[in-house]
Parts: structure tokens; C-alpha cells; sequence
């Protein structure tokens, strides 16, 4: 009887450090998956993304907000708050002048990693969790990411980097709903699984981008996943990050890994402005590490075309 495919064997059990839905560690041979050729020439990395800054193409982090000024944030081009308005709904206006862009760090990390590989993107914050200094929740709410998202997708970004989730059942219809909305408008959401392994949301539907971690030290090098739901493993384990005050840190997540692929889209973006979320992700899973494109000449089981007969006929 032949093996299950991937995505039926029973979830594998984690390594220490490493959060739930991530790859192996990299000290395992990662296999090569071959792909038969399917235009005038592979995509390669170079193709997608050389010579690219990301130059051209906007980012939206929603997150906890972003500490503009960190030098390894290197300034905003917005940054916004998610707010009650006092009715029991929520709006999205500029931070206040004076008021600290991210009092919990997290999104600060987040944009600190996509300013690294996309220098010449323009990043915007949208706060839309707290450390609960304003009432708000040290995760938010539902009701306050579902406004920034939709503030976010209404705004055109084109990259969206969601490094959270909600686990509850309540909001997962609008969210999925917004994730067609934005898929549809060629707003791409790059959404992080969950460091645990439960189900949460947007980083299960298929619109978006979904990331987990692997512990390789190269921001660049990413991997696609076979077995579903994860799509993609980047970067996500002691990786360096900006901390609040100006600080310098290493932090372990798939919240981290998600940014990785979020700068690599807008590099892609930056040269390449016309795909649509569907031909991104195609780019993405042909340039990644352990994809390798198969010769004109050379059939998926190994055998040259060149060396087949054509039966009689």
C-alpha cells in the first residue's frame, strides 16, 4: 500500500522552541520537490525579485502599532489607530502626536523585519492591539481587527502583514469575507499561523499567504510546505529583531517568520506590479528553496523526452 500523501499523516510532535506548525529543524535533508516546466523559461529568484527594493509597492502592518523612529524601522509613511468611537464601534484615525506608536513592541519587530528586506517599500502601521494600557486588551479585539483589516483592504495596500490571529469561532465568517475581499482587489494578506496548535484565523483560508517558521539563520531562505494548512516556512527562531526604545533583540515566532515573506512579496511586487494574489503565490512557491524546476527535456519520473517512443498508433 502506498504511503498517505503529507497532508494526511497525523501532525508531527514539535520541537523544542520551535512554534506549532513549523518546519523540522534545518539539520533534516529537506527533499526537493520537482516541477515539470510550464513557460518559456523557470522562475528563478532572480527573475522574481533581482535587483528589487520594494520600491513602488505599500505594506500595511496590523499590529500593535510601530515605533517609527527605531532605526531599524527607518520611518512610516502612516501610521494609524484603531479606536472606539464611543457608540460601541471602532475607527481608524492617525495616532495622536506625542502618543508612543507601539507601547507592546511587537509590530515594531514585525516592520523592522520587512524594512530590512524591502528598504525602498512604504510601510504603514495600523494599530490594532494594545499591552491593555488603554483598556483595549493586551490581543485586541475582534471587533478592532476586523476594522483595521477592512480600513486596510478599502486603502489598497498592496502587501498586508497579519503576524495575529483570533481563535474565536464569532468572527471567522467576516475575516474569511475581508480575506476574499482583499484577494479579489489584489490586496495580499501574508497571515502567521498560530504559535500553538489550534485553529485560528485568517492564516487557514486559502486567500491569504499563510507562514510558519524554520530555525535557518537566512532571512531570504524560505521553504514551501507540501502538507496544508501552513504554505510557507521563513525565518522564525532567535531572529533579530528591533525592540522598543531603540533596543536591538532576537524573538522566536511564526509572528516573525510572517514578515519574511511579507518583504519578500513586496520585492516581488516592486518588480513585477501587474501579478495578482494567485500569480504571487505561484512566484513564491516556484522561488523557493526547496522547489526545483525540471529541464524542457526531462519528464517528472527522471527519463529524458528526447529518449521516449511514441507508440504506434
Amino acid at each position: 500500500m502506498s504511503e498517505s500523501p503529507p497532508w494526511r499523516r497525523p501532525p508531527r510532535d514539535q520541537f523544542p522552541g520551535v512554534p506549532a506548525w513549523s518546519m523540522p529543524i534545518t539539520t533534516v535533508p529537506q527533499e526537493p520537490f520537482a516541477i515539470s516546466p510550464s513557460g518559456p523559461a523557470p522562475v528563478t529568484r532572480e527573475w522574481a525579485w533581482g535587483g528589487a527594493d520594494g520600491s513602488g509597492v505599500r505594506v500595511c502592518v496590523l499590529d500593535s502599532g510601530v515605533e517609527a523612529d527605531h532605526p531599524l524601522v527607518g520611518g512610516l509613511d502612516r501610521a494609524m489607530d484603531v479606536r472606539p468611537d464611543g457608540t460601541g464601534a471602532f475607527v481608524v484615525r492617525p495616532v495622536d502626536p506625542g502618543e508612543p506608536g507601539d507601547t507592546a513592541g511587537h509590530g515594531t519587530a514585525c516592520a523592522s523585519i520587512i524594512r530590512a528586506l524591502a528598504p525602498g517599500a512604504a510601510i504603514t502601521s495600523v494599530r490594532v492591539l494594545s499591552n491593555g494600557a488603554r483598556g483595549t486588551g493586551t490581543h485586541g479585539t475582534g471587533a478592532a481587527l476586523l476594522t483595521g483589516l477592512r480600513w486596510a483592504i478599502d486603502e489598497g495596500y498592496d502587501v498586508i502583514n497579519m503576524s495575529l490571529s483570533t481563535t474565536k469561532p464569532e468572527f471567522r465568517d467576516e475575516l474569511r469575507d475581508l480575506a476574499d475581499a482583499a484577494y479579489f482587489r489584489r490586496s495580499v494578506i501574508v497571515a502567521a499561523a498560530h504559535n500553538m496548535p489550534v485553529r485560528s484565523y485568517p492564516w487557514l483560508f486559502p486567500s491569504v499567504i499563510s507562514v510558519a517558521s524554520h530555525d535557518g539563520p537566512d532571512p531570504r531562505s524560505y521553504y514551501y510546505n507540501p502538507a496544508p494548512p501552513v504554505e510557507f516556512y521563513a525565518q522564525g527562531v532567535r531572529v533579530p529583531v528591533a525592540g522598543l526604545g531603540g533596543r536591538r533583540m532576537l524573538s522566536t515566532g511564526n509572528s516573525f517568520a510572517t514578515p519574511h515573506i511579507a518583504g519578500i512579496c513586496a520585492l516581488i511586487l516592486g518588480k513585477h506590479p501587474a501579478l495578482t494574489p494567485f500569480q504571487l503565490k505561484s512566484v513564491l512557491y516556484l522561488a523557493a528553496e526547496n522547489v526545483t524546476a525540471l529541464s524542457a527535456d526531462t519528464d517528472p519520473d527522471g527519463g529524458h523526452r528526447a529518449d521516449r517512443t511514441a507508440p504506434d498508433r
